[in-house]
């Protein structure tokens, strides 16, 4: 039966198996595919893998491809606040008719799939394969003249990866999701290089030496030669600016001066020399002269990435992001160490049971002048008294507050901020968890 409402079509979504869990078999998403005529090869796609900085490097890639005139469809997760902003057409969300008109199209060759599996006695597709399955179709009936697809989890056997890429990103890959991925560094960049296999190209992003080692390999047996960070492409150099940070990109085939991002940390200086490099691969700039300058200057400066260091109130300052393993930790230390000029800082921070808590707030901690722990709405979270115990540990019983609702603990940490006075320059991160920085931003937006 066709659906008519978007809580319906959501409701149908999350009754499947959650996005956090993953099987290593295409199989279900694949039978989609032919079913629907394999929509992921009939447009160019740039799929993009990593630990962190995904989500920043395939919103560059759209954003600068889209100022070049092309038709863009971008696919990323997880969502802030809205799950229609996991699909865009052309740098907006997928509106809601849209969207449900394009879900009962697949809708029956889903259920087809859904019937074959449990009765060999598997599962129905999760929710990531059939949202996958999803865009897929959006893109090709659009149609898109390039495809932008962050994976989920992992690579090799992420639901995203029936496509054959054009081209293959790589952002930096460390330690997250051991459960599924591996224990090591060397296990997880095996199943991040599942991507390489099938593309054209490849762009990577700075990588631990046993990560390097794995993503080379995996381009020489997949016959592609790829363009490395510090090697093929890099920042010349990068200076804070107002609103963002001023750089001058390295990329295939010469420099790219005077690139403002409106984005705050080092680490996105490196996404965006990542996510330049990937477009001069598409566009064939690393046989040929350089890309408009004028033009990729647009598309880095109309760069939105929301929940990475993003400003959602002011009096005092107040920031999420969405960081939420060690390595995310180290770039979020590192913005507000040189990009911000707090006089110091109170943290809201909430994370998922299955993540490092221990390693995010010691990393995090040298920052930080009182914690403020919550939970995210999400029945995964690590409770608030687990991670204060942790929290207190670090940084001391009378440094920490325990606040389990998001947006008490949001109050709390504006009200510490500005004990010593309006103007004492006590900035405010919410951090930890994808889901407590949508929590956050939903509270604000309340408030206004």
């Amino acid at each position: 039966m066709a659906l008519t409402n978007l809580e319906d079509l959501w409701r149908e979504l999350y009754s499947r198996w959650p996005e956090d869990m993953i099987e290593p078999s295409l199989t279900r998403i694949a039978s989609v595919a032919e079913l629907l005529d394999n929509p992921q090869f009939t447009y160019p796609v740039i799929q993009v893998a990593g630990t962190n900085g995904k989500s920043s490097t395939s919103r560059m890639i759209e954003s600068v491809l889209r100022s070049f005139g092309l038709r863009t469809g971008l696919f990323t997760s997880p969502h802030l606040v809205d799950s229609t902003e996991r699909i865009c057409l052309n740098g907006v969300p997928i509106g809601s008719e849209q969207l449900l008109d394009a879900w009962n199209e697949v809708a029956p060759f889903i259920e087809v799939v859904d019937r074959n599996s449990t009765q060999d006695g598997g599962p129905r597709l999760s929710f990531f394969e059939a949202l996958t399955a999803l865009a897929y179709s959006v893109f090709a009936n659009a149609p898109v003249d390039i495809a932008i697809i962050e994976v989920g989890l992992g690579g090799t056997w992420d639901a995203t990866s029936i496509c054959a890429p054009a081209v293959a990103v790589v952002t930096p890959v460390d330690l997250d999701h051991q459960e599924y991925l591996g224990e090591t560094i060397d296990l997880i960049a095996r199943e991040k290089a599942g991507i390489i296999e099938k593309s054209q190209a490849a762009v990577l992003g700075p990588q631990h030496p046993e990560a390097a080692a794995v993503l080379v390999a995996a381009c020489a047996q997949a016959g592609v030669i790829p363009a490395r960070f510090g090697v093929e492409f890099g920042i010349n150099s990068q200076d804070l600016a107002v609103g963002g940070q001023l750089l001058s990109l390295q990329g295939l085939r010469g420099e790219y001066p005077d690139i403002f991002l409106p984005l705050w940390g080092e680490h996105q200086g490196v996404n965006a020399a990542t996510a330049l490099a990937a477009c001069e691969s598409f566009l064939g700039a690393a046989n040929s002269e350089t890309l408009d300058i004028d033009v990729v200057r647009e598309g880095f400066a109309t760069t939105v990435v929301p929940g990475r260091l993003q400003i959602i109130r002011s009096g005092p300052t107040v920031l999420v992001d969405v960081a939420h393993n060690p390595h995310g930790a180290r770039s979020l230390r590192a913005a507000l160490e040189t990009a911000f000029d707090f006089r110091g800082v109170i943290a809201v921070v909430g994370v998922l049971s299955d993540k490092d808590a221990v390693g995010f707030m010691e990393t995090l901690a040298p920052v930080v002048d009182h914690f403020v722990v919550t939970e995210p709405q999400s029945p995964r979270a690590l409770s608030a008294e687990k991670l204060a115990r942790i929290a207190r540990e670090i940084l001391g019983d009378n440094n920490v507050s325990v606040e389990p609702n998001p947006a008490n603990a949001l109050d709390r940490a504006i009200a510490l901020a500005d004990q010593s006075g309006e103007y004492s320059g006590m900035g405010v991160v919410a951090t930890g968890s994808v889901v407590l920085v949508g929590d956050i931003i939903r509270a604000v937006g309340r408030e206004s």
